[in-house]
């Protein structure tokens, strides 16, 4: 099978199914680490218990693209 028919047979798919096969043929462009893995597992877990605690606040996106917008004067 040509990469043009698999492609085309791959846009067929549902979009989750599409997002599952990304992910798998990216991951094997980047070899993984699992040092640097553990890491960034460490670090959002711990952001996720500061969010749950209340130690910290949560701003929208909304709010982050408004920042931006008048920081760049647009």
């Amino acid at each position: 099978m040509k990469t043009s028919e698999i492609i085309s047979e791959l846009a067929n798919l549902p979009i989750d199914e599409r997002a599952m096969i990304a992910d798998s043929l990216l991951q094997t462009l980047n070899a993984t680490h699992p040092e640097i893995e553990q890491a960034w597992l460490k670090l959002a877990q711990q952001r996720l218990s500061e969010i749950s605690t209340g130690k910290v606040q949560t701003i929208t996106a909304e709010a982050v693209f408004e920042t931006i917008d008048n920081r760049l004067g647009a």
